[in-house]
């Protein structure tokens, strides 16, 4: 639903850019004057300091709206309104700026959560219409380095019921003022008046309804993608998205009322992209980088070998295309081991107007197929050669004879989906696609198959891909809950919620916008329902299937907060664990915060504001010029001082710090500094302004203390508190 409406708004939008000059001409001054008096009323506008204004009147397909514009030496300011003072977008661009000071270092977010969302809802109370509220999200902001900002979004609550309409509000954290805000109208996004919040039908008989139109299948998963054990879990069959209506208590298909407005603003073209092929002369000059990077290619098999092998495959119907482009590429290797090379060939054939090709990636070493993709123009007044069952068994024959050591392992894999509306002519096909899983103690294991498509034209195989892992082992299928048992955790795992929903109608009215609607091509467009749905505050893949625990992907386990388990009572704990929430610090489960800090630790540390952590101990050679490099970008140091396993001094950590966050040009100025530190003879003159302003700072307390060695502790506080500035 949210793809269409999202295609739909977009068409409609572009429809309005499109309208005639004299439509934004038609409101009167009289109109505007009123509008403008009616905006700065509702959100207690003071415009005296801007010194222009302007405003232009935008007529759509559903209704019409107002754009106000100011501007001057206090900035720019633009609404959008209704012509009844409805405010449906804020842009507010003050003159002045509140940001920290420009530094090379990310900084902490600023600001008070709290203080912003009370921003917020004062000016949604400003703008919000008659028996409409906001439900509010946490902003975000708070777990991004560097935002001066907090964006709350929501869904707006009509007549105490959730809504499809959402508004977003942007405030500004140095200062708690509302910068952006943007809504839903009812008025521009569906036809017809809200129903009212009265529902007949009670919740446990939608619930009943509801759960007529969920079913599951038994299937082994992979538990997360570091497993190697395949376990069986009960998951969804795709299924139509179905609501009960409020008032009559009877199930609706959405997906077939959406189908309604599928065939407006659809289409897809096709993107070809020609790979060009190089080759170098001569290894006459090259560097010993060069040279290791060519060894990368020993036992490459030629382009003309690899050409030669792919023809001798019947299946794939080659005769009459012509070789257009082979293209190598080198991937990265796992340790230990080689590095991949794969071959992309691209071929070519006239067919009148149209160019058909066949891209295949193959392995350049051993000549294995890993896919194929065809291209080629489909007209739905071709008729197919041949049946689907002739296609299928072409693809079995295709997999029996080339992976015969897979193909006894392999079952056609179906599964209900009833969300793909048919053809209406079933002969007309441009190909068959089959896709074989694999199957081990009578279940599938799809996330392993083979899928082959068969072309409905001359009955060769122009598509082709597969995954396939003899490495993985599966759990005995003893001990499994009931398929009922599945269904009833699978049922806990939601919430039948009434609320408002868009749900499309045929346009059958005679008024002014129904009739615009049917001239631009439009049979169908949105109405507002009351319905129970089905909802989940969290994604769930299905049911273990001996468990009968719901069982959460993979991605769902994923904190972006780094965890140690030796930093607990140390005097650094609130700074690391600060950092460390903003994925600042090291991967491996450690901090080891007084272990004497390495240049290469450090290095570590400043990439992980902006890449993401290291494990120290275990990073590759690539890694680590890699955040070499971002530490010569960010000014922290230069090529020349790189020294990986350098013990670093306090007066090298603050001086290391200073020049990344953008102070060194006034570290290095002399004669202008002082400090009051109890060794402050001991520094040396070169390292007094870095020494001062670490004071000034609040990175360095007590005594300077230059030449000690400092600590991955010292190192993750003084870092942290250089953010805060």
């Amino acid at each position: 639903m949210k793809r269409l409406l999202s295609l739909l708004l977009v068409l409609l939008l572009a429809l309005t850019a499109a309208l005639p000059a004299a439509a934004a001409e038609s409101g009167s001054d009289g109109e505007l004057k009123q509008v403008t008096q009616s905006v700065k009323t509702k959100l207690n506008l003071d415009t005296d300091d801007y010194s222009s204004f302007h405003g232009d009147y935008q007529e759509g397909e559903l209704t019409s709206l107002w754009n106000l514009y100011w501007s001057g030496q206090s900035g720019s300011l633009s609404v959008s309104t209704l012509a009844d003072g409805t405010v449906i977008s804020y842009t507010l661009n003050p003159s002045e700026t509140v940001s920290r000071p420009s530094s090379g270092l990310p900084s902490f977010p600023q600001g008070d959560p709290e203080k912003a969302q009370a921003a917020a809802e004062a000016f949604l109370k400003r703008v919000l219409g008659s028996g409409e509220s906001v439900a509010l999200e946490e902003p975000t902001g708070l777990d991004q380095l560097d935002s001066t900002t907090f964006r709350f979004s929501g869904t707006i609550v009509l007549s105490g019921l959730p809504s499809p309409l959402s508004c977003s509000v942007t405030v500004r954290a140095a200062d708690n003022l509302v910068t952006r805000f943007r809504r839903d109208v009812p008025e521009d996004t569906f036809l017809g008046s809200i129903p009212s919040a009265t529902a007949r039908a009670t919740q446990s008989a939608a619930a009943q309804a509801l759960e007529t139109t969920q079913s599951l299948r038994l299937e082994y998963v992979l538990p997360d993608e570091d497993s190697t054990q395949a376990v069986l879990c009960y998951l969804p069959n795709p299924v139509h998205t179905f609501y009960v209506d409020a008032k009559t208590g009877k199930l609706v298909d959405l997906t077939e009322r959406e189908a309604l407005m599928s065939r407006f603003g659809m289409g897809a073209a096709a993107n070809d992209t020609t790979a060009e092929s190089s080759s170098a002369d001569s290894n006459k000059g090259l560097s010993q980088a060069e040279q290791a990077g060519i060894q990368k290619l020993k036992g490459v098999r030629s382009q003309e070998n690899l050409d030669k092998a792919l023809r001798a495959v019947p299946e794939y119907g080659l005769s009459g295309y012509a070789l257009a482009s082979a293209r190598f590429s080198v991937g990265e290797a796992e340790e230990g081991a080689e590095a991949p090379v794969t071959c992309v060939l691209r071929y070519s054939r006239a067919d009148g107007e149209d160019v058909l090709t066949r891209t295949f990636t193959v392995d350049a070493r051993t000549g294995e197929v890993q896919s194929l993709y065809s291209y080629f123009p489909w007209d739905e007044g071709d008729k197919a050669s041949l049946t689907e069952a002739e296609a299928q068994a072409k693809a079995e024959a295709f997999l029996k004879t080339y992976y015969a050591e897979h193909y006894t392992r392999l079952a056609l894999y179906e599964i209900p989906d009833d969300t793909v509306v048919p053809l209406e002519d079933s002969e007309s096909v441009s190909s068959y696609t089959f896709r074989f899983a694999r199957k081990e103690n009578g279940y599938f294991f799809p996330e392993q198959s083979y899928t082959v498509r068969i072309s409905a034209a001359d009955g060769s195989v122009c598509g082709f891909s597969f995954q396939y892992d003899e490495a993985v082992t599966f759990d005995a299928p003893q001990g499994v809950i009931s398929a009922q048992a599945a269904m009833d955790a699978w049922m806990d795992t939601y919430e039948v919620t009434l609320g408002y929903l868009l749900v499309p109608r045929e346009l059958t009215g005679t008024d002014a916008v129904t009739q615009r609607l049917i001239q631009m091509g439009m049979s169908a467009y949105y109405y507002l329902e009351l319905g129970y749905t089905l909802e989940r505050e969290d994604a769930c893949r299905g049911i273990d299937a001996k468990s009968g625990q719901p069982m959460a992907y993979s991605w769902q386990d994923q904190k972006d907060d780094l965890t140690y388990s030796d930093v607990a009572n140390h005097w650094a704990q609130s700074e690391i664990q600060r950092l460390s929430h903003f994925g600042v610090g090291y991967d491996g489960g450690t901090f080891q915060p007084e272990k004497a800090l390495t240049q290469w630790d450090l290095v570590c540390l400043l990439y992980s504001l902006n890449y993401g952590p290291l494990d120290p101990a275990l990073a590759t050679d690539q890694e680590r010029n890699d955040a070499y490099s971002a530490a010569y970008s960010m000014g922290a140091l230069t090529r020349t001082e790189r020294r990986d396993g350098a013990i670093v001094t306090r007066g090298q950590l603050v001086r290391y710090l200073l020049d990344a966050a953008g102070y060194g040009s006034v570290a290095r100025l002399e004669g202008i500094f002082t400090c009051a530190y109890p060794d402050r003879a001991s520094i040396p003159a070169d390292e007094l302004g870095y020494a001062a302003l670490a004071q000034g700072l609040g990175l360095v307390s007590g005594a300077y203390n230059g030449t000690a060695s400092a600590t991955r502790g010292q190192a993750a506080v003084m870092l942290c508190r250089l953010m805060d500035r």
